[in-house]
């Protein structure tokens, strides 16, 4: 059942983004620069949110727009119900939902969804990841110097001592291509799916990455915080590999090199 809720809800929310996509909808600015929400941010919130309430009305709800739903349930679901905003209102189709289910602080089950480009991504906890229901898994790159790695850029403290422009830098002088998409969840799931060696990032909000970290996870890959712990979607850095080149790319962000 909670599988099935998932995968509907996910549906519902990109239903809304189609609908709205390259049409005329009211744009606003959250706190920051460049810190966009939509129109079709709230309407595909509230349609993800009719299914997941209809199906399992006492869980809780973590979501981008709404905030907490505060239950005492041990079920969280973890919304973004546009992940790569600014991306959406440009025109630009590298944009998705992005639910993730947790269980007793244990992410079980996520997934992502960019209709325009038709890539469902889907993974549980214990049963590998899926594209369309086709079994994906990481690269084998072991290397980083010969790796394709992607990022994402804030809008603040990019000066900040090892920040995202240092790391950047030192990649780029070496001749690492490092690109840069605008949606975390779908660097994840470009990383688990062998497009990407690598994906890193300063700072992510737990609906970021929720779905997308677990979907690296299932497809052979490893997800950590920068000192290399285990990761969780409620701290800010996240570095996300195939595996091999893992301690590598830490090295790098840290500079260790």
């Amino acid at each position: 059942m909670l599988k099935s809720t998932l995968i509907r809800a996910v549906e519902e929310g990109a239903k809304v983004m189609q609908q709205f996509f390259h049409s005329d909808f009211k744009i606003s600015n959250k706190e920051g620069v460049n810190n966009l929400v939509t129109e079709a941010d709230h309407a595909s919130e509230k349609a993800i949110f009719e299914v997941i309430k209809n199906e399992c009305p006492d869980h809780f709800i973590l979501s981008e727009e709404a905030g907490e739903i505060v239950t005492d349930s041990t079920y969280k679901w973890i919304v973004d119900p546009i992940d790569g905003t600014v991306n959406f209102a440009n025109g630009i189709p590298i944009c998705c939902v992005s639910v993730g289910l947790e269980h007793e602080g244990e992410m079980m089950m996520g997934a992502v969804y960019n209709p325009f480009i038709n890539e469902f991504y889907f993974a549980q906890k214990g049963f590998g990841a899926s594209l369309n229901d086709n079994k994906i898994q990481v690269s084998d790159e072991s290397s980083v110097l010969k790796s394709c790695l992607v990022t994402g850029f804030p809008y603040t403290y990019l000066d900040n001592p090892n920040g995202p422009l240092e790391v950047f830098s030192r990649l780029i002088r070496k001749g690492v291509p490092v690109r840069r998409l605008g949606s975390a969840a779908m660097d994840l799931c470009w990383v688990a799916a062998g497009r990407f060696d690598g994906f890193y990032e300063h700072k992510l909000q737990a609906w970021d990455s929720a779905a997308g970290f677990l979907i690296v996870e299932e497809a052979g890959g490893k997800v950590t915080d920068f000192s290399g712990k285990k990761y969780s979607p409620y701290q800010p850095h996240i570095a996300a590999s195939n595996g091999k080149i893992h301690d590598e790319l830490l090295k790098w962000i840290n500079n260790e090199m």
